[in-house]
């Protein structure tokens, strides 16, 4: 069973899904050790809930909603960075009081989960990357570009309304099922959350994933890389370059699946997740 605990971290009301053996608040010491869900653009961490469950039969898991996405507020100061991110989830982590952590991140949760890595090292207990990775060398993708540059993005953003919104997603993600379409579409209507996306995409530079990567290959972490091969906005060839960074990286590619693999194909990505965390777990 999966509960949703309210919190607020750094000033920043937020939500944070909680669940695992046992559990029946959100401290205690079963959160010593947890697999900690990082999602990225658009979403929340509710999205994660179809692995979540799964993973919660052996495991402690928590996903929290970061600051201007999902039930999060906005950052009063702004500053929406891969640090202030990270330095968030940071704050979500020492609230809870664990002290091994399992990251599982998506989208621009694994710039997130990577700098958290990156400062926390000792606390790395595996990291799996799932569509999304260090990217060092990745090229913005088309809507990434528009977003990046002032005045179009905020137009475009603007412009944005659900029923074409979920347009664009179901034609960039076949897969999806219409139902996790208009969930995901949702995701950007609010205020909050379109001026997020744009002051994230604007203040991460290609220097970043470079410094994050010499600090992260200084350590020897376990790691996995799940990556649907039709994602619209990543390419495949990210899922290979992270083990350049995590040489003993398990690179897992799911052919024809997308963006958001594991709401296309649940089973198949839970079933490599489990297997991994299984066999990192304390």
């Amino acid at each position: 069973m999966i509960d949703t605990w309210r919190m607020t971290v750094e000033g920043i009301a937020t939500s944070v899904h909680i669940g695992g053996p046992g559990r029946t608040g959100p401290a205690g010491p079963g959160l010593t050790e947890a697999v900690v869900f990082v999602h990225g653009n658009p979403d929340s961490g509710s999205d994660w809930m179809p692995l979540m469950t799964r993973v919660a039969r052996f495991a402690t898991v928590v996903a929290p909603d970061l600051p201007g996405f999902g039930s999060a507020a906005a950052r009063p100061d702004g500053d929406y960075t891969i640090y202030s991110y990270a330095r968030f989830l940071h704050g979500v982590i020492e609230k809870l009081g664990i002290q091994r952590v399992h990251l599982v991140a998506h989208d621009f949760g694994g710039p997130f989960a990577a700098a958290w890595a990156a400062d926390h090292p000792d606390r790395v207990a595996s990291v799996t990357f799932v569509n999304t990775g260090v990217l060092v060398g990745y090229r913005w993708h088309r809507m990434a570009r528009i977003w990046r540059t002032p005045v179009l993005g905020e137009l475009s953003m603007r412009l944005l309304d659900p029923r074409t919104t979920a347009k664009v997603l179901a034609r960039e993600n076949p897969g999806l099922s219409r139902e996790w379409v208009q969930v995901i579409a949702g995701h950007l209507l609010p205020e909050k959350t379109r001026r997020a996306v744009l002051r994230l995409y604007r203040s991460t530079r290609p220097g970043d994933m470079d410094q994050l990567a010499a600090r992260l290959r200084e350590h020897d972490h376990n790691a996995l890389v799940l990556f649907g091969d039709a994602d619209a906005y990543i390419p495949v060839e990210q899922a290979h370059r992270q083990a350049e960074i995590f040489p003993r990286a398990i690179v897992k590619i799911l052919p024809g699946v997308g963006h958001w693999c594991w709401l296309e194909n649940t089973d198949v990505v839970a079933g490599h997740l489990e297997g991994f965390l299984r066999a990192t777990l304390e």
